[in-house]
């Protein structure tokens, strides 16, 4: 027997003045759904959510959620107001005695529950909310960017979560690998219509393709249309209007079906201008530390940066990336060590708090009131890579309208502040590019354009990210903040940092407390991990032997491959290759050996 929708929307209409943002809109949410929502910044991804959680009416139409059906929703900005600690937020409406699930969820997430909601930052709030909808555990979970703000430890155990849970789900998120993995149909916002397949996010591009090189085609077949049939109505129509008003009036249809069609958004005019070519070596970073007070954020570290190379850093959050790129670009100095710089070096940075732009100041002012910008005697021109552009032009190309050049900064979405800053960034020359999270808000569009530009960039790029996809397309060196201070270099992208490492090898340590605990809350946190295991430890703990099997399995290939007599002449680089992975496996199979035998020691005490 079919089981009834979890969610059941019904010619939806709404409009928040001008266009329609949907006009009658039908979409069902059935049990065990697993749905990606994607489409462009502003397409009303977030908004559709809010009609689906019942947090906005729509116009026309009706939204009906089946009785004693639960759906939760987790917003991008939530209202923590009313609450001591995120903790009491998280485990609002929970029955008496079931606080544990927000203690299991906290920790996945690495957020203390216990710290004050005043002095909470968003990001900490956002996984707050994140937590409760966890510990709630719904029939329909409805999820708007839940990976902003987290580390890749923190989505990683979130995908874990999400992929065991029985629940539905609906999720928006710009982090492709998150959406291939968890996804099983796809829902598309272009202007103003919903689409869906019935195939996860690995699908979707291809899709949309497909979709609008029919679109185009049929788009070119009327104009073709309309054209014969204009000329027809010059040439021919003098002699037979009353027979023929009928063609006329379809004439018009077609011109006004036509004009009422919508042009797809562009992308962004997006392009870098590289400048004076950097001398050969742009950074070189030896021994270099830093700590504040007990808390030790980076040990001796060696970074040699080449004109050219895109370095991405990676770590828990707190781990100290950002520090650490602050060292490098000489923005704060090591306690130990030194950092030279190549010469030429014009530096662009964008910033992930966006603490560059004042939220109120106007669009317009944001471009005209940078003096790297102005134009001398003008206040309605920016200069955009040494040519000057009237303001209003130049926030075309990153996709605002007319009427946002005098709106306020603070009014803009996540996604628009990030265009903003890189319209700021782009209209200067640079070759040592530094972007801290550049991927948070954009949409996908926009990442495959920032991707290419990246691509064909002529300086250097430091970056921040934990967009798994974004780290391998874009970077070609992976120095990963392993906790306690810790900073180790890997070749290639996120994947191949994986692979050095040995697939599923122990997670990196979390970085150290922001502050050393006294005495007594030391002995308090010490005393779970004496006298037993935490649920992450426990979940461990059950993984740990089917990871020694796979190491060992994958140790006894190697030594085989190895074995041949004539590798060593015959092949010398997959001989080196070889002897490389398996000292690697080798490695992470005494680590992982020596871990098993402590949980377990722990969990018999």
């Amino acid at each position: 027997m079919a089981r009834a929708p979890l969610l059941q929307l019904t010619d939806i209409s709404l409009t928040f003045g001008g266009n329609p943002v949907f006009e009658g809109l039908s979409l069902t949410v059935q049990p065990g759904d697993r749905v990606a929502l994607v489409g462009r910044n502003g397409s009303g991804k977030s908004t559709l959510m809010k009609v689906m959680a019942g947090l906005i009416e729509p116009d026309r139409g009706e939204v009906i959620v089946p009785t004693g059906t639960t759906v939760g929703y987790m917003e991008q900005d939530p209202d923590l107001s009313g609450f001591a600690t995120l903790g009491d937020f998280a485990a609002a409406g929970l029955p008496p005695g079931e606080g544990y699930r927000v203690e299991m969820a906290a920790e996945g997430l690495k957020f203390d529950p216990h710290r004050p909601v005043a002095t909470a930052s968003g990001g900490e709030r956002r996984r707050a909310a994140l937590a409760r909808l966890l510990a709630e555990a719904p029939e329909l979970m409805l999820l708007d960017e839940p990976t902003n703000h987290l580390d890749i430890e923190a989505i990683g155990w979130l995908e874990q979560q999400l992929s065991e849970t029985r629940a539905a789900f609906v999720l928006i998120s710009h982090d492709r690998a998150f959406l291939r993995r968890l996804t099983r149909a796809t829902l598309w916002i272009d202007r103003g219509e919903v689409r869906r397949q019935e195939r996860g996010f690995d699908a979707f591009e291809e899709w949309r393709e497909e979709t609008w090189a029919a679109e185009d085609e049929a788009r070119h077949k009327l104009d073709r249309k309309i054209k014969a049939e204009a000329r027809w109505a010059v040439e021919g129509i003098s002699a037979r209007r009353k027979r023929n008003m009928g063609r006329v009036r379809a004439l018009q249809a077609m011109r006004a079906e036509r004009a009422a069609q919508i042009r797809r958004q562009g992308t962004a005019a997006m392009a870098l201008d590289s400048g004076t070519q950097s001398g050969k070596r742009v950074i070189e970073a030896k021994g270099i530390s830093k700590a504040f007070g007990e808390r030790v954020i980076l040990r001796p570290f060696d970074l040699r940066v080449l004109r050219g190379d895109r370095v991405a850093f990676v770590g828990p959050n707190g781990a100290g990336k950002t520090t650490l790129i602050k060292m490098l670009t000489g923005e704060i100095p090591p306690d130990t060590g030194t950092v030279a710089h190549g010469t030429n070096l014009e530096i662009a940075v964008f910033d992930q708090a966006r603490a560059s732009i004042d939220d109120s100041a106007t669009l317009w002012e944001a471009l005209t009131n940078d003096p790297s910008m102005r134009v001398s005697g003008r206040s309605d021109q920016v200069m955009v890579r040494g040519q000057p552009k009237h303001v209003v032009a130049y926030l075309k190309d990153f996709l605002f309208d007319d009427a946002q050049a005098r709106a306020p900064v603070g009014s803009l979405s996540g996604g628009e502040k990030a265009r903003l800053l890189l319209a700021r960034i782009m209209a200067r020359p640079s070759n040592l590019l530094v972007l801290d999270e550049p991927t948070n808000d954009l949409d996908i569009e926009t990442l495959d354009l920032l991707q290419d530009i990246l691509g064909e960039y002529d300086g250097t790029v430091l970056l921040v990210s934990h967009d798994r996809d974004f780290i391998d397309r874009v970077a070609d060196t992976t120095v990963a903040m392993e906790g306690d201070g810790r900073a180790v270099i890997y070749a290639g992208g996120w994947s191949d940092y994986r692979a050095q490492r040995g697939e599923d090898a122990p997670e990196p340590a979390a970085a150290a407390p922001a502050r050393p605990a006294s005495a007594p809350e030391a002995r308090k946190s010490e005393a779970p991990r004496r006298n037993g295991l935490s649920f992450t430890e426990k979940h461990r703990l059950e993984s740990l032997p089917a990871i020694i099997e796979r190491l060992e399995a994958e140790i006894a290939k190697l030594n085989e491959f190895l074995a041949q007599p004539d590798l060593f002449q015959t092949a010398p680089a997959k001989f080196a290759k070889a002897s490389e992975g398996l000292a690697e496996r080798q490695a992470a199979l005494a680590a992982a050996e020596e871990e098993w035998l402590e949980l377990a020691e722990r969990a018999e005490a």
